[in-house]
This record gives C-alpha cells, structure tokens and sequence, in this order.
C-alpha cells in the first residue's frame, strides 16, 4: 500500500495492519506528521500539533508491539485528532480565542482519557470556530480552516479543523462536538460521516454539562463502521454524569453488519418556518429517498413541527459566552455581539427558555412514535466561501446562520441521536451530505441503516483534489 491510500485507508483497516505487523504506529505516526507539515499551512485544520508526544507514544507502542500482540485495545497505534474545544493534559486549549492559544491543560477530558484507552496516538488539537459557537471555523488570530475539496470555501464549524483533516488525510478519524450541528454540518460539508450520539451517551467528566444538555462528543470517519467503532471507544457512562443511558446490549461497530427489517421513514426539504433546501441539498435528499425505497423501506414526506424552538435554543446556545468568562475584548466581532445580547438575559429568562425547549422537544420526539427515521438535509444550502460572511452586521450573520443550519439543532434539543452521511456533491464538486434523524438512544438502527446506504452507493473511494501529492 502506498503512502497516500495508507493515509486515506479507514482507521480500522490501519488498527488491523498494526495488529498485523503490516504497518507500525511509528510508521503511521510519522505519516500524517510529515503530511501535516505538507498541507496544514494551507487547510489550517490544526492549531496545535502534537509531534514529539506523538512520537513518544508511538515509539512506545511499536516497541510494544514487537512483543506481543495479545489483548491490544481496539485503536492500538491509530493517529487520531482532538478538537480544541477538549482538554489534553500538557497541550494548549485555546476553545478558538487567541487570549488562551498559551494556556495549558491540566487534566484530559473524559472523552480524551476513553479515546487513549483505546490506543489511539494524538496527533494534535484541531481548530474550532471561536468558543464553538459558530458554524464555520475562522476564529480571530488563527487561520481559517479550509475545505480540501475547494480550499475557498469553509470546512465548516464548529469542528471545522477536525472534518478538513480527515478529509484531506492529515488524520485517521476525529473527534468533533455537537451543540447545533458542530459535528454533521463539517462531515456534510467535507464528505465524511459523523455521528452526534444521543444525549447520556458520551460523558462531559470531568466538568459540568454547560449547555442544558444540547451538546456532546462524537466522531467523524470516513466509514460508517469506523465512526461506528469510535463512538463504542467514547460512549459510557462516568460516575456522576447528569445524564447517562445504558450500555447497548452489543457494540455500535456490530450494528454495521446487523440485519435490518423493513422502515417506516420520513423525509422533508424544508424546515418550517425557515425556508426550503437549495436544488443541490433537496436532491441529495430525493436520492436518498429513492435509495431507501429500494431497500425495501417504506418512505413518506413528513416533518416535525420546530418553529418555536429558534427563540428558545438561541438563549440556550448563546448563553455559553456569557458561562465562558472571556473578556469582551478578546472576543471577536460575532461572538461580541453575543455575548451583549447573553448579558441581557435573566437567570429567570433562561430557565423559562430551557423549559420552554423541553416542552418542544416532547412534542418533537412524539413524531417519532410513528417513525423509525427521519431523513433531512443537514443543512439546507451548500458551503459557504471562507470569509463569505465576515463583512456583514452581525444581525444578519446571525439571520444567514439560521437559514444555513436549520435543520440541525431541533435534534440537540431533543437529544436524539443523528448520523450524518455523504449524499452526493454539488457542481462545483463540493460534497453535500443528509441527516438521519433516530428515536432516542438508537443509535444501532441509525449505524446499521447508514451501512447498508454505505453498501449500495459507495463513497469513502472519493478523495478532495487538495492534497493531490505525496
């Protein structure tokens, strides 16, 4: 295999040819560094890149492995990326603000202690939107994350840098996190899968749930199976979470090759009152459609009604700048004018505003005592062009925000689990992905329904134009 189908393979093929002495981590570890140092000026897809440890774990583990390859965790010698959104113990986390780019974490997240366990190598910390709050990633004194398929144009946000690295081969698979569609809008915008898990299903230790339980980890792959596989790695429950559900009865990664009866599903292009899917995202969502029927599943249009969710969810979302702390001046221009507008809520405001969402949610997920799935863009136009949006009032970022990631954040209110899957591109060759939208805690139909997707209409044999060499 060479180098460039080596940095492309899916995580688990490389976990098997390290298991198998094919390939070492060392060898692999020194792969993505050396592309990293090739095509990371250009993408911005990392902000900290974590060569000498990764290459102490991975002299560790080849060393290791020469040994013994008995009861080695499932990701033994993986590189694998960390958003910067999440702790690594001895590596800057910025959460995309330059006042922080010198702070140093103490302790890993719950997440990053799961995914170490699992055997994965850190290669770094990629970039996020500042604070997360954004749906493309261009915070203030970094440089922009740019899409490898066309680098004018945003990989989108907040895990921006996490789905341009997977995309252009600078990693295996990344973690990402979902508070509004931070997860499934950059895999639909970078061709990938991802996978916002269900609320309860991957633990916020060792810190507090700051957002009323509208955000969580997941991952991003370029498979269903390897997603699949590094959600298994991240779910659990850790000894005080507000929130946890239990362990499903078999493993995310076997879901992929479990069978699957027929499926009552549903699919919409519009989210009311926000508007209509543009033709490229209405039609990735009309093919899928069509594929599903020939699978055997039974599809009609229907939608939930979200509407009143966006006042609610705004004043959830939003108050996460004020929890921050972050002076007003170290902030940039759209999250300042955020932040003014959190200063001026009530305590009592937002507790009528979580409550008023969970009332909403109710009524979202009783839609889905009728149906198995619902199938929905993931946002309802195509991406945007790096700094499209930077010029204007931020009022009307705001408004454009709204009509691009619509059908996103109705399911972090509910907390219902959603998995993200390439559909297509647009004509510029830009990928497009859709939504399919589970009843809670079910994940398995989800994974095993994207697989079988995966199956009749192939897509991880598409690679960006960007990087094109070794």
């Amino acid at each position: 295999m060479n180098s460039i189908n080596l940095a492309f393979a899916p995580a688990l093929e490389q976990a098997n040819l390290v298991r198998q002495r094919e390939i070492s981590p060392l060898e692999l570890v020194e792969l993505y560094l050396h592309r990293i140092e090739q095509f990371n000026g250009q993408l911005g897809s990392y902000v900290t890149v974590a060569a000498e440890q990764a290459i102490a774990d991975a002299k560790a583990k080849t060393e290791a492995i020469a040994h013994s390859t008995d009861d080695l965790p499932p990701f033994f010698g993986v590189p694998i990326s960390i958003k910067d959104l999440n702790a690594v113990a001895g590596l800057p986390c910025a959460y995309g603000v330059k006042l922080l780019k010198k702070r140093i974490a103490t302790e890993d997240d719950g997440v990053v202690t799961r995914i170490k366990q699992a055997g994965f190598i850190l290669l770094g910390k990629t970039a996020t939107s500042e604070v997360g709050t954004l749906p493309y990633t261009e915070p203030d004194g970094f440089p922009p994350a740019r899409n490898p398929w066309h680098l004018d144009y945003t990989p989108g946000g907040s895990s921006g840098g996490a789905a341009a690295a997977v995309a252009a081969g600078l990693c295996a698979i990344a973690q990402g996190s979902d508070g509004g569609g931070s997860i499934r809008g950059p895999a639909s915008c970078c061709g990938l899968v991802g996978i916002k898990p269900s609320r309860g299903r991957v633990t916020h230790a060792p810190y507090g749930d700051r957002l009323s339980g509208i955000s969580t980890s997941g991952p991003i792959g370029r498979t269903v199976a390897d997603a699949a596989a590094l959600l298994d790695v991240m779910s659990g429950y850790t000894t005080g979470d507000p929130y946890w559900l239990p362990d499903p009865a078999t493993s995310f990664l076997s879901a992929t090759q479990a069978p699957l009866g027929q499926l009552r599903i549903a699919f919409a292009t519009t989210i009311d009152p926000v508007g209509t899917a543009d033709a490229p995202c209405q039609q990735a969502v009309l093919n899928t459609v069509q594929l599903l029927q020939s699978l055997g599943h039974v599809v009609e249009p229907g939608c939930p009604d979200v509407g009143d969710l966006i006042e609610p969810f705004t004043i959830v979302w939003q108050s996460v700048l004020s929890e921050a702390g972050i002076p007003f001046i170290f902030l940039g221009k759209m999250n300042r004018w955020l932040l003014n507008r959190s200063r001026f809520q009530s305590s009592g405001k937002y507790l009528r505003a979580v409550s008023k969402m969970q009332i909403i949610a109710r009524r979202i997920v009783t839609f889905f005592d009728t149906v198995d799935v619902l199938v929905l863009p993931t946002y309802l136009h195509t991406t945007i062009r790096v700094g499209e949006w930077a010029q204007l009032r931020p009022a009307q970022t705001m408004a454009n925000i709204i009509g691009w990631v619509a059908p996103c954040p109705p399911f972090n209110a509910t907390g219902q689990p959603v998995i993200t899957i390439p559909a297509g591109f647009d004509p510029r060759g830009l990928p497009i992905g859709v939504q399919l939208i589970g009843r809670p805690a079910a994940e398995a139909t989800l994974i095993t329904l994207a697989a079988q997707l995966e199956a009749a209409n192939p897509w991880s044999q598409h690679r960006p134009p960007f990087p094109s060499k070794d």
